[in-house]
């Protein structure tokens, strides 16, 4: 890190661009280019330089090491926006010998000089990507230092069995206490944290990710009319022909604050139109790959073979009894309830019941605990490793069995803090980033 990087660090085309520069020339560069008054943390006016030939107007600031992001000598310019605007910048700044930054090596830079760790340096594209307001809630309390603090508290617990179990191998006769009676409790009182942190990060994960919708049922079950009124617009086409959706028709809408990518699926039958069957297949497949399924039912309808397949089908689904302005769906209804799924009466046609609908949805995805601290599948992973870990120590014999699978146990969880992780996995993870950040 000896050299000096730089690169914009907006979008090109508002009416203000970023430019932010970092390494031990970053002072100097600013000083060659820029007219304002260079002084640690002090926003000054300035033009913008090109040897000789202005080629901006603009602002900058310098951050003494080690007070800045990178914690490096770093520098920042305020321009405006445009593409030629910000191209003669640029063009100005690569001639004081500066080289461009790859993607997330100001981060990257950041988590290398301490500034922070790999939970908030991943938060910091988590909340540049996030698409949902539960998603950039989610990542600023990681970038705040919420996981963490609960990681290094949970690493701090199993250092402290370390080191009782490894000072009863090395000195046996100086101990005072009973190291191993309580050991079992003990470790299965951290597994339990990190499993809870599992199960609430796999539904928090949703927050980040959003969330996928699989509308499913047999033709003219009110699919398509159900997929346009939760939209609130008429994006698949409603007939009364039985296989107008021949493909898997795809909407976005936000449900307390998480984004959801609804699915309209062609109806489950057979069928010996090459298209349509084409397109059962494929809502076949939709079925896997959904976070939740709904089961449009006819309210009026017999319960066919494919609808009672989709309600033995495990994972979470909701029964949705469609065309209640016809029926009161109780056949429809005493069905779900013989599966133990969760039903809703709607009306798509006059929009009863969809608001309801919408409501519950919500519910299905909603952590158990309002703070999402983990929703990365990298951290689940980790997390899982170490719970496992754990697992192995309570049926381990011998003391130093149990001492390696502790040691295993807090490798996973350095892994999500950036303490065990290798160069491999750092540079992966920052390979995410876009350039700026």
């Amino acid at each position: 890190m000896k050299d000096t990087i730089y690169a914009l660090a907006t979008p090109v085309g508002g009416a203000i661009a970023v430019i932010r520069i970092s390494g031990p020339e970053a002072k100097p560069a600013l000083e060659k280019i820029f007219t304002g008054k260079i002084q640690h943390k002090y926003l000054s006016h300035g033009a913008i330089m090109d040897g000789d030939i202005p080629v901006d107007d603009g602002m900058g600031v310098y951050f003494a090491a080690p007070n800045s992001y990178t914690g490096e000598e770093m520098a920042e310019l305020f321009i405006h926006g445009g593409y030629a605007v910000s191209k003669r910048v640029l063009g100005a700044i690569s001639k004081t010998g500066l080289r461009p930054a790859a993607p997330g090596e100001f981060t990257q830079r950041a988590f290398l000089n301490g500034k922070m760790d790999l939970t908030r340096a991943e938060a910091v594209m988590d909340l540049v990507s996030a698409s949902s307001g539960r998603g950039a809630k989610s990542a600023l309390e990681q970038l705040n230092g919420s996981l963490y603090k609960i990681i290094s508290e949970i690493q701090n617990e199993v250092t402290d069995l370390l080191s009782g179990v490894d000072a009863a191998i090395d000195y046996p006769e100086e101990l005072e206490e009973d190291i191993f009676t309580p050991l079992p409790s003990q470790i299965k009182h951290i597994k339990n944290k990190l499993d809870d942190l599992i199960k609430n990060g796999l539904s928090s994960r949703m927050v980040r990710e959003g969330i996928k919708i699989a509308i499913l049922g047999r033709p003219n079950a009110g699919k398509s009319t159900l997929f346009n009124a939760m939209l609130g617009e008429e994006r698949a086409i409603v007939t009364p022909e039985a296989g107008t959706t021949r493909d898997i028709i795809e909407g976005t809408l936000i449900i307390n604050g998480i984004t959801a990518r609804l699915f309209d699926t062609a109806g489950l039958r057979e069928s010996s139109n090459q298209a349509e069957s084409i397109g059962i297949d494929r809502a076949r497949e939709a079925v896997d790959k959904a976070d939740i399924l709904l089961i449009a039912i006819d309210g009026g309808g017999d319960i066919t073979d494919e609808e009672k397949t989709l309600l033995s089908h495990p994972g979470k689904r909701l029964a949705v009894i469609c065309k209640s302005d016809l029926s009161d769906g109780a056949a429809a209804i005493a069905e779900a309830e013989k599966y133990g799924v969760e039903h809703i009466t709607v009306s798509a046609a006059t929009g009863e019941g969809i608001s309801g609908l919408i409501d519950k949805i919500g519910s299905m995805t909603a952590p158990e605990t309002e703070s999402a601290l983990v929703t990365n599948i990298r951290h689940i992973n980790a997390l899982q490793e170490a719970s496992n870990a754990l697992a192995s120590s309570l049926d381990a014999e011998e003391a130093d069995c149990i001492a390696t699978d502790l040691r295993s146990c807090l490798l996973s969880l350095g892994e999500i803090t950036g303490a065990e992780a290798d160069d491999a996995v750092i540079d992966r993870i920052f390979s995410r980033f876009c350039v700026g950040k």
